[in-house]
């Protein structure tokens, strides 16, 4: 079944690729014409921006830009620099609700309004519409919903791709395509409740049988030699590992479908990530690893002594704390020698937390892939390490949950670095949020959320 749902998406970014060429070759149909004007073009094929067009395309009124984008069952926006729709298919005004005759010449999120798997609004620095423009490359996203029209919300899957002027190399319009994923998700949901019930009734028997392996090893209730307890602790180490596995399944079940549980609150991530780095400094040392948390930022001094800034933010502390143990456990796991150095940083509106290791690096290749579910960098290092693939996709959609963003960087032989950013509040918006939580929930009502 992942497998099925996993070749369902990538069927509908390769239709996206698709469609975008499509657009492409439309619009440039439309200049080649506007170029040629009534004269004969001599020749098969008229060539623009390394696009070939061929003569028939340009005659043939069924080919037309029109009947391209007509024809084409996937909502298509071209948006220029001014936030403006400039183009809307179709298929766009269908999923939307929105005519394509008003769509046109309003704030691409006005006519789409894109909303996190949490329910929250994606923010304008996170709307893929928008970054778009920053970058080279097309951005994907199948974890967005859209608001239509009539106020209902859908799953959509997105790809968004930069247009670059062939004479500047700017970006001055970007073409997004998307398409309605109720199926996908509805399978989706299904794979997830089977994975979940599995792993749910999967931990009461392992449980048993690690309480069961940790009595056969203990010298003071059996007796046993020591090639009996070689392979007994084999095989609690695998039991353990398999235990771990269920307990990320879940966590990934719930992850996908919305049910992860996510209780923010206003938090001080400076001292989380301390005691973060504290708790890993123990594992570090056992491998001769030095450990080192940078503060960066507006630091102070306070009667001789330096003082840190203080970065709010506002998240659930508990899935803070596990995304940070999971990046620093892999940090120190794949670092042979040298340092795992965690830094934290931020400006008025970011809070950014740095865990870089001096291990072997990553292949620029498995960059793109690595916090999907499963996915591995296949070399020896991690062959013998072991694990469940599935930390980095949780710790992606626990940051993302909490509109952030979660990102790596590597240099072959060199190490790696692991980003979060995530929102920072100021003081008093951080303390005006935590007066309104503490009037909503008292700490001692019985229907709080636990």
């Amino acid at each position: 079944m992942t497998e099925i749902f996993t070749f369902s998406i990538a069927n509908q970014y390769i239709g996206a690729v698709a469609v975008i060429i499509l657009v492409a070759l439309a619009l440039v149909t439309i200049v080649v014409i506007k170029r040629l004007g009534k004269k004969k073009r001599a020749g098969r094929a008229a060539q623009f921006g390394g696009l070939s067009v061929s003569k028939k395309v340009l005659e043939d009124q069924h080919l037309s830009s029109g009947f391209v984008l007509s024809a084409i069952e996937n909502g298509v926006v071209m948006v220029r620099s001014d936030r403006m729709i400039h183009l809307f298919n179709p298929a766009a005004s269908k999923i939307t609700g929105w005519p394509a005759d008003e769509a046109l010449g309003i704030d691409v999120q006005t006519v789409m309004p894109l909303f996190n798997q949490g329910g929250q609004p994606v923010l304008p620095e996170n709307n893929p519409f928008l970054k778009a423009f920053g970058s080279k490359s097309a951005i994907k996203d199948s974890n967005l919903w859209l608001q239509t029209r009539s106020d209902k919300k859908l799953p959509i899957s997105l790809m968004v791709s930069p247009i670059q002027e062939p004479a500047s190399n700017s970006v001055n319009s970007v073409v997004g395509v998307f398409a309605d994923i109720v199926k996908e998700k509805e399978d989706e949901a299904r794979r997830s409740e089977f994975i979940s019930t599995a792993s749910h009734e999967m931990r009461t028997p392992i449980a048993a049988i690690e309480g069961y392996l940790s009595l056969a090893l203990n010298p003071k209730v059996t007796k046993i030699d020591e090639n009996a307890r070689k392979y007994l602790d084999k095989a609690s180490n695998a039991t353990k590992h398999l235990g771990t596995l269920f307990a990320d399944l879940l966590t990934s079940s719930k992850a996908e479908d919305g049910r992860l549980a996510n209780y923010p609150v206003v938090i001080e991530a400076g001292e989380i990530v301390e005691q973060v780095v504290e708790a890993g400094r123990f594992n570090a040392k056992k491998k001769g690893l030095q450990m080192r948390f940078i503060v960066s930022g507006e630091q102070e001094r306070n009667q001789g002594q330096v003082v840190r800034p203080f970065y709010y933010i506002f998240t659930d502390p508990n899935r803070f704390r596990e995304v940070l143990q999971n990046l620093i456990d892999n940090a120190i796991k794949y670092t042979s020698e040298g340092s795992v150095t965690v830094r934290l940083t931020g400006d008025n509106s970011v809070v950014q937390i740095q865990i870089a290791d001096t291990g072997p690096g990553i292949p620029a290749e498995d960059l793109p892939h690595l916090f999907q579910k499963f996915y591995r960098v296949d070399n020896s290092m991690t062959r013998t390490i072991g694990g469940t693939g599935l930390g980095l996709f949780i710790s992606r959609r626990i940051i993302e949950l909490n509109n952030g963003r979660i990102w790596a960087e590597s240099t072959l032989g060199k190490g790696s670095a692991f980003f979060i950013n995530l929102p920072r509040l100021t003081a008093a918006k951080a303390l005006d949020i935590q007066k309104k939580q503490a009037s909503q929930i008292s700490p001692f009502d019985p229907n709080r959320p636990i």
